[in-house]
């Protein structure tokens, strides 16, 4: 029966690639071709990417097939709540670290940053950047205490202060809370992907995508899971350097002459002009130059140190990066997987950052967002037009494979989202709040595979929500959750002796809640009187160049009656909440939010003192330091 069902599923989700719509016989990119320094100006963009149907099918169908023989084999060994969850913590350093990068190379990463570095420049670095750092937190603080500490989950961790249920609840609420951001992001990717490539439809991709995570966790667990991120990460680390290399070696790999060739670009500088709203070139702004420096989304320098504190802590609560350090077994597996990751998470964040650079200047700003207003394409589209363009042999084969890699990527990153919301639903909030701890192995199996079965179904329908919105955006989002209430409560609870349950409780919550609620007050949202306003000053520009009687372009002609419009259709709208314009001046929210979650968890532990959570304070200390009390559940 195990075998029919995944035969089943496998089927399900390859049979929709049968019936994609013929690719579009339009032109893949309108690329400048690259003479010296500088590029030409392109065509007016096609709106869709030319792909060979049966190149691009047999790719995404030998992945699935390694990926569901990698499952099957796993399921084999699949027998108890430690090997579904842990992979009985036979993982080795090397293997966990390939594992751990692939895990965080997610869609944001490869389809996300590469989008927005192609779109808005020099501020896709900061997205880039930020993650590299986050792990010297992870290196330093988290990695060896929680494996020592944790058997799981989160909860695992904090239940050794507190006994609470409210506790365990609390922190499996926040799990599916924050892995719900995380989510979206590769659910988006995965539909994008399948939709601009293949012709078919995004609410079917979507629902191709999560039925083949449903069966990878359901039947696979970690080890299905570790397997093939492992893969995904080797492949995604091959094709990355693949296209950074043949990009710089029209240069002469002189990194010099490659950004002096971005800057050099007319249809950078013209993109950036519409960014800037200068309905007219301003006399003696150098807008190629203004693209190679940040600015363009994170107009506030705090913006990018809010960004950065992000990063930088937001990492270190990711349920599913935690979870992945209970899969090694010892404290020493765990810092080695953590130091080999940050290698191969640097130096893939440096090639993401040229490759969305090489897809602005080879493919344009212009032609990206024709095709995807997010960006999310860029990546792929860079790569066939390295690969020899569109309709060549190797540039249908490339754009084939890094398509195939960044599914692949996301079917990888899905999987351990979906095992740890599993995780937390099953392992803390049924087993150990609803039974107190009383199911058997079987059981407990049993439910963490429904739970996995239900977080599929509920990722499916949040990703047809969301097909607008760029990626990497909404893992920001989810870093700033993370690094509000997950990390404060994860800091003090392996290090202050006084923390206790009232801590726990208010540091996840009021952390979560209060990030959340700045984002819904903050430019992130969509307000129409700021489109508006911003629609009417290009009326204002071109009106008054009409009326020194100088005659409009064509294309300036376009762009008043758009303004027109959107100033009529948005001059009385309101954002979700009903504001005119933001309460909060910053796009993320973490500069403010995890003071807030840091104090809210220190106000809760005096304000709900308990003597007796802070004894078992010398437990903790010991566990985390030496192990000791583990070795059961990670000698399987």
């Amino acid at each position: 029966m195990k075998h029919f069902l995944i035969a089943m599923i496998l089927c399900m989700t390859i049979c929709p690639l049968c019936y994609a719509a013929p690719p579009a016989q339009g032109p893949a990119t309108a690329a400048p071709a690259v003479t010296g320094t500088s590029a030409k100006t392109p065509p007016s963009p096609a709106n869709e990417v030319k792909t060979n149907k049966a190149i691009t099918l047999s790719m995404f169908a030998a992945i699935i097939l390694l990926t569901g023989a990698i499952v099957v084999r796993a399921a084999k060994s699949t027998r108890t709540a430690a090997d579904y969850y842990a992979a009985g913590g036979g993982i080795s350093g090397m293997q966990n670290g390939w594992a751990i990068a692939g895990d965080y190379l997610s869609a944001a990463t490869f389809l996300g940053i590469a989008g927005i570095t192609s779109v808005f420049g020099a501020d896709g670095f900061m997205y880039a950047v930020g993650p590299f750092f986050s792990f010297v937190t992870i290196l330093l603080v988290i990695a060896e205490p929680c494996r020592n500490a944790g058997k799981y989950t989160l909860g695992d961790i904090l239940s050794l202060r507190s006994t609470s249920k409210i506790v365990r609840g609390t922190a499996a609420l926040s799990a599916v809370v924050v892995s719900t951001f995380y989510l979206l992001a590769q659910m988006v990717g995965a539909g994008k992907l399948m939709q601009l490539l293949l012709g078919i439809p995004y609410n079917v991709s979507i629902i191709g995508v999560g039925a083949l995570m449903i069966l990878y966790v359901t039947f696979g667990g970690m080890k299905a899971t570790t397997w093939v991120q492992i893969i995904k990460a080797f492949l995604l680390v091959l094709s990355g350097v693949t296209i950074t290399m043949l990009l710089l070696w029209k240069f002469g790999f002189n990194l010099f002459a490659f950004y002096d060739a971005v800057a050099s670009s007319p249809a950078i500088q013209e993109h950036v002009r519409g960014l800037l709203k200068h309905a007219a070139p301003q006399p003696g702004f150098d807008y190629g130059q203004r693209f190679l420096e940040p600015g363009l989304i994170l107009k506030n320098p705090l913006d990018q140190v809010s960004l950065g504190m992000a990063f930088a802590l937001g990492a270190a609560g990711l349920p599913h990066i935690m979870m992945r350090f209970f899969t090694v077994p010892n404290a020493k597996a765990a810092r080695k997987s953590v130091v080999i990751s940050m290698v191969l998470i640097g130096a893939f964040m440096i090639m993401v950052t040229i490759i969305g650079f090489g897809a602005a200047l080879f493919i344009t700003p212009q032609q990206i967002t024709a095709v995807d207003k997010g960006g999310n394409m860029a990546a792929p589209m860079i790569a066939q037009y390295v690969g020899g363009g569109a309709g060549s042999v190797g540039g249908d084969l490339f754009l084939a494979f890094v398509c195939a890699v960044a599914f692949s990527t996301i079917i990888a990153v899905v999987s351990g989202l979906i095992l740890a919301v599993s995780a937390a639903v099953a392992h803390d909030f049924y087993v150990n709040v609803l039974k107190d701890g009383k199911p058997d192995q079987r059981e407990q199996m049993k439910i963490a595979k429904l739970s996995a079965f239900v977080i599929g179904a509920v990722a499916i329908v949040f990703g047809i929500a969301c097909e607008k919105q760029n990626i990497a955006h909404l893992v920001v989002l989810a870093f700033a959750v993370v690094a509000s209430s997950n990390f404060p409560v994860i800091l003090f609870a392996l290090f202050w002796k006084r923390f206790n349950a009232g801590g726990i409780v208010t540091g996840l919550t009021v952390g979560a809640i209060f990030a959340i609620g700045v984002v819904l007050v903050s430019p992130t949202m969509t307000y129409p009187k700021k489109i508006a306003a911003d629609a009417k000053k290009v009326v204002d520009q071109l009106e008054t160049k009409q009326a020194s009687g100088v005659a409009l372009a064509d294309k300036e002609l376009k762009a008043l009656v758009k303004a027109r419009a959107d100033y009529a259709k948005n001059r009385d709208g309101k954002s979700l909440v009903g504001l005119d314009a933001p309460l909060f001046p910053l796009k993320n929210p973490a500069i403010l939010s995890i003071p807030v979650g840091f104090l809210a968890a220190i106000a809760g532990t005096f304000l709900f003192g308990s003597r007796r959570e802070e004894e078992k304070f010398d437990e903790l200390y010991i566990r985390q330091n030496t192990g000791y009390g583990m070795a059961d559940a990670s000698d399987h």
